[in-house]
């Protein structure tokens, strides 16, 4: 195994679903920045755009060979990632590293947040307006991996019941055989258990501590097939990334080659 040798670029997305938050402190170091104009309309017509922008810039990368690192501040980015990837010629497997599911649909979602969504729309379902416009294939449920999760809500859990969805916690990650694919990483660093990450929009007590969090990464990038890494800053401005936070990020940055 080895880490991948192509060059990555780190690609800064500040939006919290469709709210620009030009202030959004990231605990990596970037290059581009995706700030498009959104249109008006419904949040998933303007989120459309917004991945639009974030799938071409994906989409540019690949096409120079380089492994895209995208920074934002929620977990939503992830469509425009794995759509640029495909344009890319790239058919990733997912590895989800979240204390929530994604999985919702607005049918089951109690609140209608958007950031609940996102993992559920990769594989093919809930709301279909930015996935349709991105002309995003789905990814099999086969090849998902969805880590920690510890807060599902029942109709999350329900669909995972009979879903092909795997499932591991994150020590578990580290001997788990993953799709022998490429690979596009997730974390949502609200993965960590909150006394590593304070201010994290949606805390889950109970979490890994980050040396855990930086030892399963490890075990994914050294395979040598991560294709793109999204790393989902979820806090808000005015929050600065403490040391655990930064470790972890270290870790993706360092493993990835930069």
């Amino acid at each position: 195994m080895g880490t991948p040798t192509a060059a990555p670029a780190t690609i800064r997305v500040p939006f919290h679903l469709d709210g620009h938050l030009p202030g959004l402190e990231v605990p990596l170091d970037t290059g581009a920045t995706v700030r498009p104009e959104l249109p008006p309309g419904s949040v998933w017509e303007r989120l459309a755009a917004l991945h639009a922008a974030v799938a071409d810039e994906v989409a540019g990368v690949v096409a120079t060979g380089g492994v895209p690192l995208v920074v934002s501040g929620c977990c939503t980015t992830a469509l425009g990632t794995v759509a640029g990837l495909q344009r890319g010629g790239v058919d990733p497997a997912v590895v989800w590293l979240d204390a929530h599911g994604d999985l919702q649909t607005p049918q089951t979602s109690t609140s209608g947040y958007p950031g609940g969504m996102p993992l559920r729309q990769l594989v093919g379902g809930a709301e279909r307006t930015g996935p349709h416009r991105l002309d995003l294939r789905p990814v099999d449920e086969r090849d998902v991996v969805l880590v920690d999760a510890r807060d599902l809500d029942r109709p999350e859990a329900e669909f995972l019941a009979t879903s092909a969805i795997r499932r591991a916690d994150v020590p578990g990650l580290v001997d788990l055989p993953l799709p022998d694919r490429p690979i596009y990483l997730h974390v949502d660093l609200d993965v960590l258990d909150p006394a590593d990450v304070p201010g994290v929009m949606y805390p889950v007590a109970g979490g890994p501590r980050a040396e855990a969090v930086a030892v399963a990464l490890r075990s994914v990038l050294d395979t040598g097939r991560v294709a793109a890494v999204g790393l989902a800053c979820t806090w808000g401005e005015g929050v600065v990334p403490g040391s655990a936070v930064r470790e972890v990020a270290a870790e993706l940055a360092r493993v990835a080659g930069r």
